[in-house]
């Protein structure tokens, strides 16, 4: 079964997306249906190499223990966006 969804993103990016699934003979939908697919997959392989400047960061932030970065994050993000 299909559903609608809505998504919202930056104009040029869609110009650029819909150009892309015009060169490839596909529709914007169908590519983002199979990208959404793989990225979701149980048995994902994907692994994310951690580049050496990112690895001598590991362990330098000690947040609180009572630290919600999620709520952190979604504070932040109502301040830039709403």
């Amino acid at each position: 079964m299909n559903t609608k969804l809505t998504l919202t993103i930056e104009q040029s990016i869609i110009e650029k997306a819909k150009s892309f699934a015009k060169d490839k003979g596909r529709s914007l939908s169908d590519i983002i249906e199979n990208y959404l697919k793989i990225i979701t997959q149980e048995n994902s392989t994907i692994e994310t190499e951690i580049t050496p400047l990112v690895q001598s960061l590991q362990g330098s932030f000690k947040a609180p223990e009572n630290f919600d970065y999620k709520k952190e994050l979604r504070n932040r993000l109502s301040k830039k966006y709403l």
